[in-house]
């Protein structure tokens, strides 16, 4: 089990920053990918981003490809997302979820934050 929390998020402008954080506690972080998700009002869940267990891979949706990059410290249990040129349609609550080597699926997700991009 690992459990999953998330921070960061808030009211920024159009083109500012963000830095979201996920801190994991239970068993030993580095076991497990980790993805940042997004879910826009009432719609689905979408994939964002994601990071390999050593953080040696990355991998973003086109959406957000060049303006967010995915990061993880596995000393402080803790993936990043930083958050750069945003746009309004950056708004939604974002989620981080984690998965086992041998999960087939993200099972163990955050809370979330809410993000809104707005003048």
């Amino acid at each position: 089990q690992v459990q999953l929390v998330e921070s960061g998020g808030g009211l920024v402008q159009p083109g500012g920053s963000l830095r979201l954080s996920c801190v994991a506690s239970g068993r030993t972080f580095n076991n497990y990918f980790v993805a940042w998700f997004r879910r826009h009002s009432g719609k689905e869940r979408d994939f964002v981003a994601s990071i390999s267990r050593e953080g040696g891979y990355t991998y973003y949706s086109d959406a957000v490809k060049g303006r967010f990059t995915i990061s993880r410290d596995n000393a402080k249990n803790t993936v990043y997302l930083q958050m750069n040129s945003l746009k309004p349609e950056d708004t939604a609550v974002y989620y981080c979820g984690a998965r086992g080597v041998y999960d087939t699926a993200y099972g163990y997700w955050g809370q979330g934050t809410q993000v809104t991009v707005s003048s």
